[in-house]
């Protein structure tokens, strides 16, 4: 790893080479690890860092930064609900792909340290899980989901969506994965998802069909 330099920002810059330390080490950087990496002393380090948690928090945010701004623009464009939620899951995914195709290894290691560290990095999730509460209130506005309420929706098109915001399915199933396949699951959730039983709720046993 390159010692600091000159342009950015020195916080700025230790966060990155922390987080490409994660990507080649796949676990958590501590302080020292940092300082070690880069030849600089601990003070340094505890200068813009003074919790071992801290380094971690910026981290973090270092990484899903990109995507809440991604998510925060979808939601404030003037889009139709079903475009918007396209676009919503759309650019996401796109941008965990890229990441994964450009360093398969190092986004492997994201994901495992993402998935052991799940409780730090939980409120991510929940913000993520907020905005598109937004657009499934938009939609039911409109008619959408009916007899739904919004967390019985929004868990179910998480639930129908997943391999597409989960970073380790997307690199475990990659090229199956696509925007058109994306664009179709949304529009089937907004032609047909709704609160009412159509034939398919669970009973005791199985039935044959008559």
């Amino acid at each position: 790893m390159n010692g600091l330099s000159g342009g950015k920002d020195e916080r700025q810059r230790l966060i990155e080479d922390a987080l490409a330390l994660v990507r080649s080490e796949g676990r958590v950087i501590t302080r020292a690890d940092l300082a070690l990496s880069g030849g600089l002393s601990r003070s340094k380090i505890e200068r813009h860092f003074p919790e071992e948690a801290d380094l971690f928090d910026c981290v973090a945010e270092a990484f899903y930064q990109p995507q809440i701004d991604l998510m925060e623009h979808v939601v404030a464009s003037d889009l139709s609900p079903p475009r918007k939620m396209y676009e919503f899951f759309a650019r996401r995914y796109l941008l965990n792909r890229e990441d994964f195709r450009a360093d398969p290894s190092g986004y492997r290691a994201l994901c495992e340290v993402g998935s052991e560290e799940f409780e730090r990095v939980r409120g991510y999730v929940d913000l993520a899980d907020h905005y598109l509460a937004m657009i499934v209130a938009e939609a039911q506005g409109d008619g959408a989901f009916p007899d739904l309420t919004i967390d019985q929706a929004l868990s179910l098109i998480n639930q129908m969506v997943m391999c597409y915001t989960m970073p380790d399915l997307i690199a475990l199933l990659d090229h199956r994965l696509s925007e058109g396949k994306l664009a179709q699951i949304v529009d089937t959730i907004f032609a047909g998802l709704a609160g009412q039983d159509r034939g398919a709720a669970p009973v005791t046993g199985l039935r044959a069909a008559t």
